[in-house]
């Protein structure tokens, strides 16, 4: 809430990524309870040793369990405690919040998709060599039609990925925001990563969720893309 010369922070972040190593912290609070929805929150920079910040604990999670965190500093649960900052820690305008928020992750959205049709290749190509290497009831596995089945359906899906990513790209660079498109792409590319790693960890076996491949925390980080 709005205090004197400053703000006074107050509230409870269960998920803060890398915020248990962090100098720094951005805030998202509600500074105009009675404002339009989108001009209710604004942003704020806050040191993370401030008074009345209280870093709870690490969130572990599946791709990074608590013995990762000293290396990754995980997501961090966080309380503030009448945290007091000045005015100039504020992000933008007050309200503006919500704006800031929706510019970083449109951007950030389209950027995984990219990284999600590099791993949905990665995981294509293993499933075509290990389906040309694998031998199972007297022929290949590629012999086997559900494997072929597997292979046309992950090129048609990660094709009709690439073409839904270059279109929303190409609508951001001419200007346009592009949220219908990067939404339609994020939840589809998600879907596209998901289904295409399942299909080659199915064709690797028990090889497919061993340490031996990258496939099993490839499927790991898969589940998260669609959350």
């Amino acid at each position: 809430m709005p205090m004197g010369d400053g703000y006074v922070l107050d509230g409870h972040k269960w998920f803060t990524s890398n915020g248990s190593i962090a100098d720094f912290l951005i805030v998202m609070a509600v500074t105009d309870p009675d404002a339009h929805r989108y001009q209710r929150a604004s942003m704020f920079l806050v040191d993370a040793d401030a008074d009345g910040v209280e870093i709870v604990r690490d969130v572990a999670t599946m791709e990074h369990p608590a013995d990762s965190f000293a290396k990754y500093g995980n997501h961090a649960e966080i309380r503030y405690h009448d945290v007091r900052v000045p005015r100039e820690a504020l992000l933008g305008a007050e309200g503006a919040g919500f704006l800031i928020a929706q510019q970083r992750l449109y951007p950030g959205r389209i950027h995984h998709c990219m990284r999600w049709l590099g791993v949905s290749r990665r995981a294509f190509d293993m499933l075509c060599e290990y389906a040309l290497l694998r031998e199972a009831h007297g022929s290949k596995l590629a012999d086997k039609q559900t494997i072929q089945n597997w292979i046309a359906d992950s090129v048609a899906e990660i094709q009709g990925c690439r073409l839904m990513t270059l279109h929303a790209a190409g609508l951001i660079d001419a200007g346009d925001e592009a949220r219908v498109e990067i939404s339609a792409l994020k939840f589809s590319a998600a879907k596209v990563l998901h289904d295409v790693i399942d299909r080659a960890v199915q064709t690797h076996g028990a090889l497919g969720i061993s340490g031996d491949s990258p496939l099993s925390q490839m499927y790991l980080a898969a589940r998260f893309a669609r959350i």
